[in-house]
């Protein structure tokens, strides 16, 4: 585990990528999310 210390440019590229498409996955999800709120509140309505 002494290794981790050192990554380099391809660890620091994958942590730039993991977590770039988990916030655009946590983004689409929101928002499909948020369209079916409010299409369940106009069905009440």
């Amino acid at each position: 585990m002494s290794k981790d210390v050192d990554m380099g440019m391809a660890g620091s590229f994958t942590m730039i990528i993991l977590v770039s498409s988990v916030a655009l996955l946590l983004v689409s999800f929101y928002k499909r999310y948020s369209r079916m709120q409010k299409r369940e509140d106009d069905g009440q309505n």
